[in-house]
């Protein structure tokens, strides 16, 4: 369950990968954090 992490997430998205996958009830989290991450670059 690492794409519901916040810092997976933000991982993901310095390494290059556009996609992670989590539990429908963390998608939420999932999409907060890789917003968050694409304005911290």
């Amino acid at each position: 369950e690492q794409g519901g992490d916040p810092a997976s997430v933000e991982f993901c998205y310095r390494t290059g990968l556009n996609y992670v996958s989590c539990s429908p009830y963390r998608v939420p989290i999932a999409r907060l954090a890789a917003a968050q991450a694409a304005l911290k670059s």
